[in-house]
This record gives structure tokens, C-alpha cells and sequence, in this order.
């Protein structure tokens, strides 16, 4: 046998068996010198090295499947489209505890801490808690039917992946652009709500916003860099902030409206006498609707989240139930204390144009008891919510665009997924958005301000639509297979039913902000222009959403709708053997205590 180190005439190395290799021996007794022959023991890297090879391509990535966009016919096969999404490279590292906190505290934030406050001067202190309670019950029972397909199917995409499967490929591809589009623009409007945040101790304005919008996005940024983990790690830190900002709001505004304040005595239910409960009626009420939409943003991301954890079986459908309770204390109870501490026509409540957190309800309530120090806390407690928002917003728009390149829904080059699990490209796509914000030292911040929230302020109605009727379109899928319904993991605690009222309620928010935005409040003193700018402000998702509708399905010639029969309900799937698991759990909870299956009823 030929010496391994030999090289031939053609300067090829003949490959040795690794029996043939010896390692260096020194052994003082050996008798011969050491063998400098190869090996095939590898010198450790650096960790210069190891840190850029976690950069490199995940070669476990399934192969993007051909046919929804390009000249190849352009045929779509909804097959491989979920077989795509179901094998996706991300990194399954999320688990309970960080899904719980994105559930409870993940659209805890300028919705809720600022823009309330416009919605109490639009709408009255009524109409707010009107609002919120009626697109709360709505997104009760769309999370509900989100939890039940995401445990069935926790896929890449989630929403956007179940409208291709169940409803309509082009609608899928629509609504996976008009939620990346969502919270591409969110992370600039975040950013610029922080840096204008910083006035409240910036009174003079000494410092550039420029100087803070650098800091928030290296900081953003930064955290989205150490993957998944990076991120649930971080919205489990702010979230716990923030819940406990609003536990320590709603105790010191029950203290305070019972007379407990230095400043002011009793002061009970005044403000809903004089100067009234509802501000311009019935339209008052429905322009608050919106608000109230965007507030809750951001509660849909713990189906996006379900493809990266642990284990979607054990840890969704507690998050989902815990929705019930985020939105009874921390939304409902929160803005009836706001209603009852401040009138809506106090002038330090934010106008159009405006995102300073100085005219928060949270902090003007607490100037008018007279409590020194507690508005500063409060306004860093508004500082971390926004930029929470901002770090879902990469988290949220990188993982959507990932998830339609694995869908042939977006170019091929988006779906790079590193051996970290991060989607780098998209990652970057999301980042590079962000430097919009330096709009901030502007004079047209308030303007950029308004359009970025025209973006994003309806796609949430029409993402929580196609989210309700994906469910229903499941379970008549689900039923056509004659499959029983106990056989599901976790079901949906409305039901098929809870699904068609959230479907109605989204159906009525659009068409209340239709009504609202073509004719708003005041419009017989508006001119056409103006009438004009309010309507698109108020619509202009939809004309968005509509665009990449019919351009898709003109492009790609893809057939109205997806038949019953041909809706595919096993790839995906994370558990095949979904029976035998609900039979050993029922036993388990068979031998629970009484307030523990109470209480595991609701958490």
C-alpha cells in the first residue's frame, strides 16, 4: 500500500483510511521519532472564527419551491408551499415563559401609554372604553383561532402561511406584504416616538434627536443580532417592566380618584358629567376604533413566534388564554382609571401631528395629582415600551419576509437563514428601514409621522380578518376529512363561532373607518384637500393590500380561492400522533384539584 503523504504525477493526494494515519507520538520510551504524518483531528478555531462561521448559510434549509412568482409557467403548488414554510431553519429556541410575556406584554405600547390619549379627545372618555372592550372581544377570539392553528401548524409565517393555505395564494401573498410592510414602517415610527420622548427632559432641546435615534438603533438592531433568544429575552425583560408600570398606574389611580392625591380631592366620575362621556357622537366613537386596533398590534406576533419555540403544544394555548386577561386589566381597566382622571377636552392631550409623551394620559394624571417624580418614571417606562415595539417590529417584519422567499412569495435572496437561525437578509431589510427616523430633526416629523401610521394602522384589521376566516376555512377542512374536533391539540374556546364574530367585528372596524375617513369629524369645514388627506391617512392600507391582490394573482394566474378538498392538513403538522397525546393529557388533568382545572380554564 502506497505511503498516504505520497503525491502522484497528477498531483492528486490519494485518499488514506484513517486506520492508516497515525498521530505524533513523543513518548520518551517510544523508540522512534514522532509522526508528522496527517490527521484527522481538527485544530480548534478561534473565536474570531466560530463567530463568523454562525454567519454562514444553514444548509439545512428546505429548497424554495418554483412556480408562485417567475417565468416558469408560473404555477403554484400549494404543496410544496407548505411543506416550504414547515421546514424552515429557524432556530426553535423560544420557550414558555418568553411566549407568555410576548403574549401579555407585546402590544403594551404607544397605543396604550400615547395615542389613548388622542382617542379620549376624539371619542369621550365612553367611546374609549367602548372601543377597546368591543376590538378587545374581537381579538380574544382571532388569538384564540391564531393558537389553535398555530399549535396544529406552528410554521414559518404563521398568519400569512395559513391565508395562502386555506383562503387564496394571492391573498396569502397579500397579506404577508401588508404585515411586513406593517412593521417595516413601525420601526422608523417607534424610533422617532423615542427620540421625541426624550423632550420630556429635553425641554430646550439641547441635543439633536439625531444623536438618540443612533443610540435606539444600534441598540435595536443589537438585540435582533443575538437571534431568537436575543429577542425573547429582551421582551421578557421589558415586558415585565411594563406590566408592572401598569399594575403600580391602575393602584395609584384608584388612590388618586378616591381623594388620595396631594393636590386634588374626590374625584369619582366627574369628568363623565362635565364635560361629558362622549365627545362628537356616534362618529366619535367609531374614529376610535383605529386606535384601538393599532394599540393591540402586535398581540398576533405569539402565532409568528410559535415556529420558533421549544414547544408550541405546551406553551400557546396558555399564552393565548392569558391574552383574555391582558386585555381585561391592562387595556380596559387601565383607560376607564385615564377616563375618569382627565376630561377629554384637556389641551395637553395629543393632537394630529404630534408624538411627544408629555401629553400622555398616564403622565398628565399623574402631573395633575401633583407627584413629582413619578412622571419621569412614567415617561421611562413609555421610553422602554417603544422601543419593545421596535425591537418586534424587525422581529416581526425579518420573519414574515423570510417566510414568503420560503413561499416563492418574495425574492429568493430574503430566505438566507444563518446557522444561528437568524434571517440575515431580512434582518437587514428591516434595520436598514429604521434610519428613516432621522427624519426626526425635520420640520416634517409630525407629516411622516401621520403616513406611517396610515400604514400601518388598518393592516392590523385586515391581518386579524384573514386570521378568523383561515380558521373557519380549517375547520370546515378539518370536518370535509370527517377528523373530530377532540382530536385537535388545543381548541379555540369560542369556537368556529368566536372566529365569525371576530371576522364581523373586523368587517364593521373597516367599514366605521371607511365612514370616518371619507367624512370625519368637522368635514363640512374641511376643504376637498383636506377630505382627501383624511380619507387616505384614515384608508390607505387598503388600497395597498388591494395592489398586491390583483397584481399577484394577474402575475401568477392562480385559481380564485383554494377548494375544501384540496386544503392540505398534514404538512406542517408537529405532531402526528396528536390523539394518543390528547388522551395521556386528558388523564393528567383528570388528577388535577378542582382550582387548578378552574384555573387552567382561563391561563
Amino acid at each position: 500500500m502506497s505511503d498516504p503523504a505520497e503525491v502522484n504525477n497528477n498531483n492528486d493526494l490519494e485518499k488514506a483510511s484513517v486506520s492508516d494515519v497515525q498521530p505524533p507520538s513523543y513518548r520518551v520510551d517510544s523508540g522512534r521519532e514522532p509522526n508528522h504524518g496527517p490527521t484527522t483531528e481538527e485544530l480548534p478555531q478561534s473565536h474570531w472564527h466560530r463567530f463568523v462561521d454562525t454567519f454562514r448559510r444553514d444548509e439545512s434549509q428546505s429548497v424554495t419551491p418554483k412556480g408562485a412568482i417567475g417565468a416558469d409557467g408560473k404555477v403554484y403548488d400549494p404543496k410544496n408551499v407548505a411543506l416550504a414554510t414547515a421546514n424552515s431553519p429557524l432556530q426553535r429556541n423560544l420557550k414558555a415563559r418568553h411566549l407568555q410575556m410576548i403574549a401579555i406584554g407585546g402590544s403594551i405600547g404607544t397605543g396604550l401609554f400615547i395615542a389613548s390619549g388622542k382617542a379620549l379627545n376624539t371619542g369621550g372618555p365612553a367611546s374609549l372604553v367602548i372601543s377597546f372592550s368591543l376590538i378587545g372581544i374581537m381579538l380574544y377570539c382571532t388569538i384564540q383561532a391564531l393558537g389553535e392553528m398555530a399549535v396544529v401548524f406552528p410554521v414559518a409565517g404563521s398568519f400569512s402561511a395559513y391565508s395562502t393555505r386555506f383562503l387564496d395564494p394571492s391573498w396569502g401573498f397579500a397579506m404577508g406584504w401588508n404585515y411586513a410592510l406593517q412593521w417595516l414602517v413601525v420601526l422608523p415610527l417607534e424610533i422617532i416616538a423615542a427620540s421625541i420622548t426624550i423632550n420630556f427632559w429635553d425641554e430646550e432641546q439641547k441635543y439633536d434627536h439625531a444623536i438618540f435615534v443612533t443610540v435606539f438603533l444600534v441598540v435595536i438592531i443589537s438585540i435582533n443580532m443575538f437571534g431568537v433568544k436575543g429577542y425573547g429575552e429582551a421582551e421578557f425583560v421589558f415586558a415585565i417592566i411594563k406590566i408592572i408600570a401598569v399594575i403600580g398606574y391602575i393602584v395609584l389611580g384608584i388612590i388618586l380618584n378616591v381623594g388620595g392625591g396631594p393636590n386634588e380631592g374626590y374625584i369619582g366620575g366627574k369628568y363623565w358629567s362635565n364635560p361629558g362621556a362622549f365627545n362628537n357622537g356616534f362618529k366619535g366613537l367609531c374614529s376610535v376604533f383605529v386606535t384601538a386596533a393599532f394599540a393591540f398590534a402586535g398581540t398576533e406576533l405569539v402565532g409568528l413566534a410559535a415556529a420558533e419555540t421549544a414547544n408550541p403544544r405546551k406553551a400557546l394555548p396558555t399564552a393565548c388564554k392569558q391574552v383574555f386577561w391582558r386585555i381585561t386589566i391592562f387595556y380596559i381597566v387601565c383607560l376607564t382609571i385615564v377616563g375618569l382622571l382627565i376630561p377629554y377636552d384637556d389641551p395637553r392631550l395629543l393632537m394630529s401631528g404630534s408624538a411627544n409623551s408629555a401629553a400622555s394620559p398616564f403622565v398628565i394624571s399623574i402631573k395633575n395629582a401633583g407627584i413629582e417624580v413619578l412622571p419621569s418614571i412614567m415617561n421611562a417606562v413609555i421610553l422602554i415600551a417603544v422601543l419593545s415595539v421596535g425591537n418586534s417590529a424587525i422581529f416581526g417584519s425579518s420573519r414574515t419576509l423570510a417566510a414568503l422567499a420560503e413561499q416563492g412569495q418574495a425574492p429568493n435572496w430574503l430566505r438566507y437563514v444563518d446557522r444561528k437561525g437568524r434571517p440575515l437578509t431580512a434582518i437587514g431589510i428591516a434595520s436598514a428601514l429604521g434610519f428613516l427616523a432621522y427624519v426626526a430633526d425635520s420640520d416634517a416629523q409630525g407629516t411622516v409621522l401621520e403616513w406611517l401610521l396610515a400604514l400601518s394602522g388598518l393592516s392590523s384589521i385586515f391581518t386579524w380578518g384573514s386570521i378568523c376566516l383561515a380558521h373557519i376555512r380549517f375547520r370546515a377542512a378539518w370536518k370535509h376529512e370527517n377528523r373530530l374536533v377532540s382530536d385537535l391539540p388545543f381548541q379555540s374556546q369560542p369556537g368556529v363561532i368566536g372566529s365569525w364574530i371576530g371576522f364581523g367585528f373586523n368587517c364593521v372596524v373597516l367599514v366605521a373607518q371607511f365612514w370616518t375617513g371619507a367624512w370625519p369629524v368637522g368635514y363640512k369645514q374641511m376643504s376637498v384637500d383636506d377630505q382627501v388627506r383624511s380619507f387616505f391617512l384614515a384608508y390607505l392600507a387598503a388600497p395597498v393590500i388591494l395592489f398586491f391582490y390583483f397584481g399577484h394573482k394577474v402575475w401568477t394566474k392562480t385559481p380564485w380561492g383554494v377548494k375544501i378538498s384540496d386544503i392540505d392538513l398534514d404538512s406542517g403538522r408537529r405532531d402526528l400522533n396528536t390523539k394518543e397525546l390528547v388522551l395521556e393529557e386528558q388523564a393528567e388533568r383528570a388528577s388535577w384539584p378542582r382550582w387548578k382545572k378552574v384555573y387552567k380554564i382561563f391561563c
